[in-house]
């Protein structure tokens, strides 16, 4: 049995994660049109062009912690060497320095670059930790909720204090606001870090004739059938999340024309979030893992479908809806990660072979390929339906958001659950796989 104190040191990892991941989730395209001045349809090809150099690095992330062997362990001393370098790309990120448009735009690419490959640099070793902090598969689901309720509570304060900090920082300039925003919650990002780094212990250890070469690594995964479930499932689901979540900012200001709800509409959204990672373990417990993710996506598409026909003058349903896509969409989030564990353990029965960092970073990849398209897929409908930053939108840029930001996403969730109706890893054949292995050593 783990700690609670453990679990909570590894979950405020990805709070720390989350601080970043969030406020470019929710708040850089907003960032880059409304106070850089950028095209939409030039940051969304961004978007796209970065998240897939950054999702190629991943595999090759994974493969490089998979070699990794240190006094720290395999995966906790990434935490230790990349948290200051993390914090300090997160800061120039969101400085906005004075160039002209051409220039700017190569700045934000060079930064924006940067910043997804330190965070795949950090990220995929800490992800891997989780399955390296106990075989247990009913722990390795408590693992995940709690450090999906704490990573959810990093977008809790991300989304209730990123604007309010930004006008209290700026004054009025909102550049100056952002870069010192970025700059404080770096400072709180590093320490928790560090945190994770201390307060955790890997148990899960890599052979060592377990080594292998990054194309033979790829090779062996391939062999994975459930992990490429995962990987696609990964894919779909987080093109319509991060479409959705891009736009609710737009959503806010310009169909329910209601500005000054940014920040409380983002905020009940994470708390769904935090709320339904809570529930998660507790789901779990009752309820077979696969059959409750798939259970749960095919909600969240109805709840996200519907929301088309929620009037601009009905916020009050208008964040209910929100609060319930969000609580039943992440509800399921810490099933998938312990899901990513039962398939490590999958592949080593099925061809003798562990690779903990191969396919968490390569599950990985095809969620940061899903990022990288909701959030090109966001900036090209804006461009598409003819918006204009700061202005009153026309009827039909109004309706092109209002479909990107229901029908789009529920697409996504739908064929999700389509994918993961074929994956086959219950408890009982976990189970199996691990007596098989202590039969094998014993």
């Amino acid at each position: 049995m783990i700690s609670v104190k453990e679990k909570i040191a590894y979950g405020l990892g990805d709070t720390a994660s989350n601080i970043i991941f969030q406020t470019v989730m929710m708040f850089l395209l907003i960032y880059y049109t409304d106070v850089v001045g950028l095209a939409p349809e030039a940051v969304g090809t961004m978007f796209l062009i970065v998240r897939i150099f950054d999702a190629v690095t991943d595999p090759i992330m994974g493969n490089i912690a998979d070699r990794t062997r240190s006094k720290w362990g395999q995966f906790r001393p990434f935490l230790l060497w990349l948290a200051l370098p993390f914090g300090l790309i997160s800061v120039l990120a969101f400085t906005t320095p004075d160039l002209a448009d051409d220039q700017k735009l190569i700045y934000a690419f060079v930064t924006y670059t940067l910043l997804m490959l330190v965070y795949t640099a950090i990220n995929i070793p800490y992800c891997a930790l989780g399955g390296a902090l106990t075989a247990n598969p009913k722990e390795r689901v408590s693992v995940q909720s709690y450090r999906f309720v704490l990573a959810m509570l990093g977008g809790v304060f991300v989304a209730s204090c990123t604007m309010p900090l930004v006008e209290w920082f700026g004054s009025g300039d909102k550049a100056k606001g952002y870069q010192l925003t970025m700059a404080a919650m770096s400072v709180v990002g590093v320490l928790f870090f560090l945190v994770c780094f201390a307060g955790t212990k890997e148990r899960v250890r890599v052979p060592s004739e377990h080594k292998h070469n990054f194309i033979d690594g790829l090779k062996l995964l391939w062999q994975n059938d459930q992990a490429r479930l995962l990987c696609l499932a990964g894919l779909f689901l987080l093109t319509g999340q991060v479409l959705k979540i891009t736009l609710a900012v737009y959503y806010v200001k310009y169909i329910l024309v209601r500005e000054d709800l940014i920040t409380p509409f983002m905020t009940i959204g994470m708390v769904g979030s935090m709320l339904g990672c809570a529930f998660s373990q507790t789901l779990a417990k009752y309820v077979c893992k696969i059959k409750a993710y798939i259970s749960l996506q095919l909600l969240a598409v109805a709840v996200c479908a519907l929301a088309i026909f929620i009037a601009p003058d009905q916020t009050l349903l208008a964040c209910a809806a929100f609060f319930i896509w969000k609580f039943l969409l992440d509800m399921a989030t810490p099933l998938l990660w312990a899901m990513m564990a039962d398939t490590i353990d999958y592949g080593e029965w099925k061809i003798g072979i562990r690779l903990s960092g191969m396919v968490y970073s390569t599950v990985i990849f095809f969620i940061k390929l899903g990022i990288a398209l909701g959030g090109a897929l966001a900036g090209w409908a804006l461009a598409y339906y003819g918006y204009q930053a700061d202005t009153t939108q026309t009827a039909e840029t109004q309706q092109g958001i209002l479909y990107s930001f229901t029908l789009f996403p529920a697409l996504g969730s739908l064929i999700a659950a389509l994918i993961m109706t074929r994956y086959t890893l219950t408890s009982s054949k976990i189970e199996q796989i691990h007596l098989a292995f202590n039969a094998k050593s014993s």
